[in-house]
């Protein structure tokens, strides 16, 4: 089998009271495929999921450059309430969507895009609880697995983790397709 996200950069965002399978399932699944993943937080310095399993970050979001990543997923749970409070994790969400990189958030995750400025004008879902959240700032919420708007993919919940992590795979799929095709035109 091979790896289809081979050569790829993404990171991933950690703060306590992360949802476990929310953060780990996508490393994992995308480790698998050939990514380099990169977990990081407020701060270099442990933090702990709902269900209390530990993550070490690799680096402290400030010290991250948008330009050097393919994109960033935004893990749900009480997480996003404090990632949002971080005027550098809001840039580094703002920038890289800004930049057209992938921007994939599940849950409560959405919380962050909405303080980045990014659902105005765009289909997403996100948890029910949090419908409203998006509703008010100007986003088309669906009762989804997971939506697509571009390179900003959503979902609900922690079963609808294969489906978003296919979508994100997918996506990074065809612009590494085309970004070889691309550079073969260049290189004629």
């Amino acid at each position: 089998m091979t790896a289809r996200l081979t050569g790829r950069k993404l990171v991933v965002l950690a703060e306590d009271l992360y949802e476990d399978l929310e953060l780990w399932y996508p490393v994992l699944r995308f480790r698998e495929e050939g990514a380099q993943v990169v977990i990081a937080g407020p701060n270099a310095r442990p933090y702990h999921g709902k269900h209390g399993y530990p993550v070490t970050v690799e680096t402290s979001i400030d010290a991250l450059d948008p330009a050097g990543y393919d994109g960033v997923i935004i893990p749900g749970g009480y997480a996003p309430d404090k990632l949002r409070r971080h005027p550098e994790v809001i840039a580094l969400v703002h920038d890289m969507f800004l930049q057209g990189k992938v921007v994939a958030s599940i849950c409560h995750g959405v919380w962050v895009l909405i303080s980045a400025d990014i659902v105005r004008d765009r289909n997403v879902t996100c948890h029910y609880a949090v419908k409203d959240d998006v509703v008010n700032a100007g986003g088309r919420y669906h009762d989804a697995e997971v939506v697509k708007d571009s390179r900003l993919i959503t979902s609900r919940r922690p079963s609808d983790l294969g489906s978003f992590c296919r979508e994100i795979i997918a996506v990074l799929e065809v612009s590494s397709t085309l970004g070889i095709k691309a550079e073969e035109s260049r290189n004629r």
